[in-house]
């Protein structure tokens, strides 16, 4: 579903939270979904994200003016044409800070870091400032709810030994959420979506 941005002057917001990302197919997705299907029902308190909003982010530019936003169309559907699918499955899963649960990437990592590079450049290029954190593909599954980290290290071993059936990563992503702040779950749109380009065409 597309995030609409900038479609009327009165309603649209002035702002929106923004990334760059991968996503995996429906297929891969449900794989892992069967394997976390009985953590959902054991750990039914775990703050999940839903399975439709997984995705690998590239480049996470946070809260931007919508003004800005139209900037980076040009530059990101130029390098989608540029780069071939990286062929990736999901593998794995652990922690950040025992908070966050995650699942990782693997495949072709090395094509996977230099589009990451590229999307990179490209916001840099259009003049609009970020934090760039080194680039460690993965999914993000859960968080744990305040003063419930133990949870975290139990579902990372359920799943330590997942290893997926690989697969294309067939579009390049802008994605935007609807920033809310509070209790209430954060909605990912697409803003718009590239296919990356296939057969013998130019990669760096």
């Amino acid at each position: 579903m597309r995030y609409e941005v900038g479609v009327n002057e009165e309603t649209r917001p002035a702002t929106v939270r923004v990334f760059i990302a991968l996503a995996p197919p429906d297929r891969a997705k449900d794989e892992l979904a069967r394997e976390l299907r009985p953590a959902y029902d054991t750990h039914p308190h775990v703050r999940w994200n839903r399975i439709e909003d997984w995705h690998i982010t590239l480049a996470f530019l946070g809260e931007l003016p919508v003004d800005s936003v139209q900037l980076l169309r040009a530059p990101l559907a130029r390098i989608a044409s540029e780069h071939r699918p990286p062929r990736l499955a999901l593998r794995g899963g652990g922690t950040f800070d025992d908070r966050v649960l995650w699942t990782g990437i693997d495949g072709d990592l090395d094509q996977l870091h230099r589009l990451a590079t590229d999307v990179r450049t490209a916001v840099r290029d259009c003049g609009i400032a970020f934090e760039e954190r080194p680039l460690r593909p993965h999914l993000t599954l859960a968080r744990a709810r305040r003063g419930d980290r133990a949870s975290m290290a139990e579902l990372a071993e359920g799943i330590a030994g997942f290893t997926g059936g690989r697969w294309n990563a067939e579009r390049l992503h802008l994605v935007g959420s609807n920033a809310v702040r509070g209790p209430g779950p954060i909605h990912y749109r697409d803003i718009e979506s590239w296919a990356l380009a296939h057969g013998d065409g130019p990669e760096h």
